[in-house]
């Protein structure tokens, strides 16, 4: 029975994909389960005609993060914060200020989640932080760590 897979089924395929599966695992497991639906030609159309749908999606999505990661790239960043007379910060500067001050600065909304800190910033300095925007689209920040008179 050929059916047309409507979520990921681990060994057996992903989304979207038309497989050749046995009768009975089709109707006893997967049909059921909501996981796939027997392949007629109208829902073969459907599937086509979807997929089309998330190519399109994804692509703009792919050029909107490319060009986001050109303006990232050009930022800077500046936070001033108490610290010690050895450079070493009071408080810290974290990926979630990051996030805050470069939505502020491009008008665009940078979830924190997105900004790659290791840890958070505890010293005087200047530094690049990577922000990942989508699944291979990678942009660098300057931020710098200035004394709070």
């Amino acid at each position: 029975m050929h059916v047309l897979l409507l979520k990921d089924v681990p060994s057996l395929g992903h989304e979207g994909d038309i497989k050749n599966v046995s009768d009975g695992y089709a109707r006893n497991y997967l049909i059921p389960r909501g996981l796939a639906k027997v392949a007629t030609k109208g829902v073969i159309a459907e599937a086509e005609q979807r997929r089309k749908a998330t190519e399109k999606r994804h692509k703009k999505e792919l050029e909107t993060a490319e060009d986001l990661a050109a303006r990232i790239g050009e930022a800077r960043l500046e936070f001033k914060a108490k610290a010690g007379e050895t450079g070493t910060l009071y408080g810290s500067v974290t990926n979630a200020d990051i996030a805050e001050k470069l939505s502020a600065a491009l008008g665009h909304e940078i979830d924190k989640r997105k900004i790659l800190l290791d840890r958070p910033i505890s010293e005087l300095g200047d530094y690049t932080v990577p922000v990942k925007l989508a699944s291979s689209v990678m942009a660098n920040v300057a931020v710098s760590v200035l004394r709070e008179e």
